[in-house]
């Protein structure tokens, strides 16, 4: 039975089943492993990892101790509370046909500026703005038409290319999140090209560490980090560069309880927008496939970042972001009550506990059906029960959107 437990709890002789951490590289050879003596444990807790999961069938336990599964049910709770009291501010998108093929257009060219762009840096030329802002302008009128479109195809990413695809992630999910936080519009394109270029530092950290398949060390680990500030030198080198881009290229790595860098700011030392970069910068980090490890699905990824709002996030944003989200993302494969695999094409105008799936699968029968639209906030006789993992069930889910 796995049990989660505060960092402060733990003690030599407990078998950590996961270190709860995967917004971090942290500097451990392994995710789960014994903890053989006091200065392993007081390594997890100067890493900034504040709550963790042990197996106490393989070591000592924690006797007043929560079980991972009475936990996931408690923020599985908080969520659907959430879910159920949020008020959609703005009118339903049109259909999500409709821009979905002008998305993957924007999103395709904009992944080869991106890739121009950091490979320029790289060689040491200068970052041009007047390249990045029409990009940014593209892909922030694409959000305003349907922001589902563009966030969804944001999540098919190339293990190789992550970082550039990355950093077109992050810009999309910034320019929406900004404008549900409702910025005005100069604002949220200011904040788009923030997102764009958060990990341009990046391009001055050695390839061996930045393509690394294993874990870093402690000493690799702290040159990966340093791209937060060259990021932001190199920015401040770049004229007219908006002080908002700057501002998120700097902050994005910082943690809400001052754990995390290069500045350590706690609280309302970070700003808004350092804030909720770190938010969005997270969240697809945890949806990506890597050279290292499986993305999660994007529910998963949401609940991940709740939990971690009690220490590492501004609670009220993250709550905002799941909203803006939705808690079945477009593109997610959920089961229903009436025996259908679904794929989610709409979060939800009224309810985001409800939205509308497109039934590709009938598990009762075991064969593929004739696609079909379910609106489930009018069907009321069927309801999500889960969502499942695309993989398991090789389904390819971005065919049918």
């Amino acid at each position: 039975m796995i049990k989660r437990i505060r960092s402060e709890q733990l003690k030599p002789g407990m078998f950590i089943h996961d270190l709860n951490c995967g917004w971090i590289d942290h500097p451990f050879l392994f995710n789960s492993f014994m903890v053989d003596n006091e200065k392993t444990a007081a390594k997890i807790i100067a890493n900034g990892i504040r709550e963790l999961y042990i197996d106490p069938d393989k070591g000592l336990d924690a006797t007043d101790a929560q079980t991972r599964d009475e936990f996931h049910a408690e923020i599985n709770d908080q969520i659907t509370t959430l879910a159920a009291s949020h008020v959609i501010k703005h009118p339903p998108p049109p259909p999500l046909h409709q821009e979905i093929s002008q998305a993957r257009n924007v999103h395709r060219e904009a992944h080869k500026i991106v890739h121009h762009l950091m490979s320029d840096v790289r060689m040491g030329k200068q970052i041009e703005l007047e390249k990045v802002s029409p990009t940014v302008e593209r892909i922030t009128d694409s959000i305003f038409r349907n922001k589902d479109a563009f966030i969804s195809l944001s999540r098919i990413k190339i293990k190789d290319e992550y970082t550039f695809q990355h950093s077109v992630s992050v810009c999309a999910l910034m320019v929406a999140f900004s404008r549900e936080l409702e910025f005005e519009k100069g604002a949220i394109l200011d904040a788009g090209i923030g997102g764009l270029l958060h990990d341009v530092g990046k391009m001055h950290i050695p390839s061996l560490i930045l393509n690394k398949p294993s874990t870093l060390t402690t000493a690799e680990l702290g040159i990966m980090r340093s791209h937060a500030t060259i990021g932001c030198e190199l920015l401040k080198q770049t004229p007219s560069m908006p002080e908002s881009a700057i501002i998120i290229t700097r902050q994005h790595h910082e943690r809400y309880d001052g754990t995390g860098y290069p500045d350590k700011l706690k609280n309302g030392e970070i700003s808004q927008l350092g804030q909720i970069a770190a938010i969005a910068d997270v969240y697809d980090a945890l949806t990506s496939n890597r050279i290292y490890h499986k993305g999660m699905e994007p529910t998963d990824a949401l609940r991940k970042l709740f939990e971690w709002s009690r220490f590492h996030f501004n609670a009220t944003l993250v709550q905002r972001f799941i909203c803006l989200i939705g808690i079945y993302p477009v593109g997610s494969l959920v089961k229903l009550e009436s025996g259908k695999l679904a794929i989610v094409v709409n979060p939800g105008n009224e309810n985001l506990l409800r939205p509308t799936v497109r039934a590709v699968f009938d598990l009762r029968r075991e064969h593929a059906i004739t696609p079909r639209d379910i609106d489930l906030s009018t069907q009321l006789g069927d309801r999500i029960i889960q969502h499942e993992s695309p993989r398991h069930w090789g389904i390819n889910t971005f065919n049918y959107l």
